[in-house]
């Protein structure tokens, strides 16, 4: 996974940390407040919360989540919750920007490239889907909040998911002074002292763990890294976990790239979608969007984007 290294620039008050595994990374919270330590720790808990109920609607390696129990319906209209409706549409969005380029209907070419084992049972999916499906085969009702799949099909919702399940946790942190939720290195970091909110983001050195190569400051903004060095096939040679689905391949044009956003659905999503592809199109999809990022090449040379 991506990491990413939280330092404070200023402020004195009380530092309560707490991790949690979910989603295949851990999940660090970190509140630095003046508040009573249990009315804090009770708000930590509730912003786990999230993590549990987004994983276990979205999750592609759980048989029995809401997301896969949809995938065996075909053809009829399914009602979504919230925990899927939310992170799905805003994938279909991006498959439009896109024209396909990142597409949330990926799941079994990940399962055929050997990302199809969950990360605590150990448990293999093998999922029935067709062999050639786009998110065109998908259908959304926006009124009725319904799914409807026109072919067998695996929904993949890892680019966006765990940025939602970032948010939503950070609504519940939302009143304390300074907050950070790290998920992996797709972080939230903000707080409600506009004074003292201001967080300095390490960005992972893509080819030496543990250090950083770049630094960024944000405030009440999310920070998402791609990259390529973490998730490996053990099946297919050269690959990783971001595939463009038209090829089944792997890009190569950049080994990592970081967006910061309002929001860590939008910089989860729009730093896969990036990564994914060509240079040019990448900067104008996350400039268009009014977006930030920067991107390391193989060589090491960073590309800035949106005037960071």
């Amino acid at each position: 996974m991506p990491w990413t290294k939280l330092e404070i620039l200023d402020g004195s008050a009380q530092v309560m940390k707490k991790a949690k595994l979910f989603m295949d990374t851990v999940v660090e919270i970190q509140v630095v407040t003046e508040r009573p330590e249990l009315e804090t720790e009770t708000k930590i808990d509730r912003a786990f919360e999230a993590f549990r109920k987004v994983e276990s609607a979205c999750s592609r390696f759980q048989p029995d989540s809401e997301i896969m129990m949809a995938c065996r319906q075909i053809g009829t209209p399914v009602p979504l919750s919230p925990h899927v409706f939310h992170p799905l549409r805003f994938a279909m969005e991006i498959a439009e920007r896109t024209d396909g380029v990142f597409d949330p209907t990926v799941g079994k070419t990940m399962e055929e490239l050997g990302f199809n084992r969950h990360y605590l049972t150990r448990a293999l999916m093998a999922s029935p889907s067709e062999g050639s499906v786009t998110y065109r085969d998908i259908v959304l009702n926006e009124q009725e909040k319904t799914l409807l799949l026109k072919k067998p099909m695996v929904i993949d919702l890892g680019a966006v998911a765990k940025g939602f399940a970032i948010d939503l946790a950070a609504i519940e942190l939302m009143e304390f002074e300074r907050f950070a939720v790290n998920a992996g290195g797709d972080l939230y970091a903000g707080g409600s002292d506009s004074r003292s909110n201001v967080w300095k983001i390490g960005i992972r050195h893509p080819e030496l763990n543990k250090q950083i190569i770049q630094t960024v400051e944000v405030a009440n903004e999310a920070v998402c890294t791609s990259g390529s060095y973490e998730r490996k096939s053990e099946v297919k040679e050269g690959v990783h976990h971001i595939v463009d689905p038209r090829t089944k391949r792997s890009p190569r044009e950049w080994i990592s790239c970081s967006v910061i956003a309002p929001y860590a659905m939008l910089a989860d999503g729009f730093s896969t979608a990036a990564f994914a592809m060509a240079s040019a199109e990448g900067r104008d999809l996350v400039e268009d969007a009014g977006l930030k990022g920067l991107w390391i090449a193989p060589d090491l040379t960073m590309t800035r984007v949106g005037g960071i």
